[in-house]
């Protein structure tokens, strides 16, 4: 089973979901039963935050002095049975204004899936690896819209 802590650290999120960590489980139980997650076993903390604290982020840890939309944070740390594979941050702003021509769930599904794959191993530094990435995000997106 897959299982997120989920920090709700700006209060915009809540206008839009009311229970974060509610939203999330439900999520994470329909990955982990599909045929891919169904034997992962992680757990990993989604910091929900603004553009101004992930400027912050992204210049501490990336020396990138300006906001972004997810930032992930791979650690691999083994805790009895579960495998914590990291953390991810990501921004209110940047999710609400890209879901004018979608909706915020599609989004922050997108982004939150995002961070997750770079967490277990997935990156996009070459375009082969874009390719097989984004394939995993849009087979993931399939089950939840």
């Amino acid at each position: 089973m897959i299982k997120a802590n989920v920090i709700s650290g700006h209060l915009s999120w809540k206008k839009i979901i009311k229970k974060p960590s509610d939203y999330i489980k439900k999520r994470l139980k329909v990955l982990s039963n599909t045929p891919y997650f169904k034997k992962k076993n992680h757990e990993f903390s989604i910091l929900l935050t603004n553009n101004k604290e992930m400027k912050k982020l992204n210049n501490k840890f990336r020396k990138k002095n300006k906001t972004t939309d997810v930032l992930s944070f791979p650690i691999k740390v083994k805790n009895k049975n579960k495998l914590y594979v990291g953390d991810i941050a990501i921004s209110y702003e940047i999710i609400k204004n890209r879901s004018k021509d979608t909706n915020f769930f599609f989004e922050f599904d997108k982004m939150w899936i995002h961070g997750y794959l770079h967490l277990i191993g997935y990156d996009h530094e070459k375009i082969k690896d874009y390719k097989k990435m984004l394939k995993k995000e849009k087979l993931i997106l399939k089950y939840f819209h």
